[in-house]
C-alpha cells in the first residue's frame, strides 16, 4: 500500500514539475519571440530612417580633393589673420558644433573649419587613421585651399594631432591654441574600447534608440532647432563609421607617438582648459607642463564641460586676442 501511494505521489508530482518546466518553457520562448520582434522592428526602423534622414542632410561649407576624396570644409569671415579649427574626437559636424566658436571669432579673422573624413559632410577613408594620415590630409585641405599661414586652434584630441602638426609645419604655423585639448601622457588612453560591439549598436538600430531615449546633449545651448536636428542626424549618420571606428583603434599607438613631442620652443602657444576635470589626473598640471618651456606659453581655466566652446566662446575669443595682443 505504501509503496503504490509514493509511486503515485512521485506520478503527480512529475506531471506538476513537468506542467510547470511546460509553461516556463512557453513563456521563455514567447519572451524570446517578443524580443525577437523587438530587434527585428528596430532594425527595420533604423534603416527607413537612415534613407529619409539622407534627403534631410543640409550641406554647408564647400568641399575640397584631399587624397582623391571630397573633405568639407567651412570658410567663414573675412580677417587678415586665419584661424584653423580642428575638431575633438567624434564631434559629429565639426562646422555646425564650432558654430558658437566661429560666430565670436569670424568678426576678427577668417576662420577655417576642416572636417576630417568620417566627420560632418567629409567622406570616410579606409586609410589607417594614423596621427601622421591625419596631419597629411589636414595640411593637403589647407594647401589646396591656398591657406600657407594660420593660427591653429584645436579641441581635444586635436591637441594630439596638432602637436605633430606645428613640428611637421612649424613656418606656416603662427600660434596654437588649445580647447581642453589632449596631452599625450594623460591616463587612460591604454584603453581596449569594443569597437565591434558599438558597430553593432548602430547597425542594429540599437544606438538611434538609445539617442531617441537620453537627454538632448544640446539643451540650452546657443542653437537653433535646424541646427539641432541637422546636429542629431548627421551623429546618427557619422558614429561609428569605418574612419571613426579606425581612429578610436588608434587612440593608444597616436598618443604614444605623441610623447617625445613638445611645442616648438617660440612657437606662441595658450590653453583654455576646464577648470575641474575629475575624469583625468593631473590635467592642468599636465598642460602646465607643455608651456613651462616656451617663450609666449599660456594656461587659462574656464568653468565649463569638456567641450567648453559650447559655453565659454566669447571668454575663449576675447583672452585668445588678448593673448596674441601682448605678444605684438
Amino acid at each position: 500500500m505504501k509503496v503504490k501511494l509514493i509511486e503515485t505521489m512521485k506520478m503527480r508530482m512529475g506531471k506538476r514539475t513537468s506542467k510547470a518546466t511546460s509553461i516556463l518553457l512557453k513563456i521563455i520562448g514567447a519572451i524570446i519571440i517578443v524580443f525577437g520582434i523587438f530587434l527585428v522592428t528596430v532594425y527595420i526602423v533604423n534603416i527607413v530612417c537612415n534613407k529619409s534622414e539622407q534627403g534631410k542632410v543640409v550641406p554647408y561649407g564647400q568641399s575640397v580633393t584631399v587624397d582623391g576624396k571630397n573633405m568639407n570644409v567651412l570658410i567663414q569671415g573675412k580677417g587678415e589673420e586665419t584661424v584653423v579649427l580642428l575638431p575633438g574626437y567624434g564631434t559629429a559636424a565639426p562646422a555646425l558644433d564650432f558654430k558658437p566658436l566661429v560666430d565670436e571669432l569670424s568678426p576678427y579673422y577668417r576662420v577655417v573649419v576642416v572636417e576630417p573624413f568620417g566627420y560632418g559632410l567629409s567622406d570616410n577613408t579606409e586609410k589607417e587613421r594614423s596621427t601622421e594620415n591625419i596631419v597629411s590630409e589636414l595640411h593637403e585641405a589647407l594647401q589646396n585651399l591656398n591657406i600657407n599661414q594660420y593660427i591653429l586652434m584645436g579641441h581635444s584630441i586635436a591637441g594630439i594631432y596638432g602637436l605633430d602638426y606645428v613640428n611637421k609645419y612649424e613656418n606656416e604655423v603662427s600660434a596654437f591654441v588649445g580647447i581642453d585639448s589632449s596631452v599625450p601622457t594623460q591616463g587612460g588612453m591604454d584603453t581596449k574600447f569594443p569597437i565591434k560591439t558599438f558597430q553593432f549598436l548602430k547597425k542594429s538600430g540599437l544606438a538611434r534608440l538609445v539617442v531617441k531615449v537620453i537627454d538632448d546633449p544640446y539643451a540650452g545651448l546657443p542653437y537653433d532647432d535646424k541646427t539641432k536636428e541637422q546636429m542629431r542626424i548627421l551623429s546618427l549618420k557619422n558614429m561609428y563609421n569605418s574612419s571613426t571606428s579606425n581612429e578610436m583603434e588608434n587612440f593608444n599607438t597616436n598618443f604614444i607617438a605623441a610623447e617625445n613631442l613638445t611645442f616648438p620652443k617660440n612657437l606662441p602657444l595658450i590653453f583654455f582648459i576646464q577648470a575641474n576635470n575629475t575624469g583625468v589626473k593631473r590635467w592642468i598640471p599636465l598642460h602646465e607642463e607643455q608651456v613651462k618651456d616656451s617663450v609666449h606659453g599660456k594656461v587659462m581655466t574656464l568653468e565649463g564641460e569638456h567641450y567648453l566652446h559650447h559655453t565659454k566662446s566669447k571668454e575663449i575669443v576675447e583672452n585668445f586676442r588678448r593673448f596674441m595682443e601682448e605678444i605684438k
